[in-house]
């Protein structure tokens, strides 16, 4: 089974949040910050916009930094993705 989002709606799985300071002290899980880094994992169909169907700007595996209070939060299998809007997704990260 999977997870087709609908619409301009995005399924992302979220990047491992750092264990270290970039001075090498370790972070506690009680302090992480929830990362806002993710990984795409599906798609919807795209945007209507007057009648005609907009593609989305992200496809599959890009990984992209999203709004940090932005898209909805779900556990599928036991893992969890976030659900996001197209207008959630800030920038796409290129390698």
């Amino acid at each position: 089974m999977k997870i087709k989002p609908l619409g301009d709606r995005i399924l992302v799985e979220q990047l491992k949040a750092e264990d270290r300071t970039s001075g090498g002290i370790i972070i506690p899980d009680t302090a992480k910050e929830k990362p806002q880094e993710a990984r795409v994992v599906a798609v919807g169909t795209g945007k209507i916009v007057d009648g005609k169907k907009i593609p989305l700007d992200v496809k599959k595996d890009d990984v992209v930094l999203f709004s940090k209070y932005g898209g909805d939060d779900i556990k599928y299998n036991g893992k969890e993705y976030k659900i996001l809007k197209e207008e959630d997704i800030l920038a796409i990260i290129e390698n």
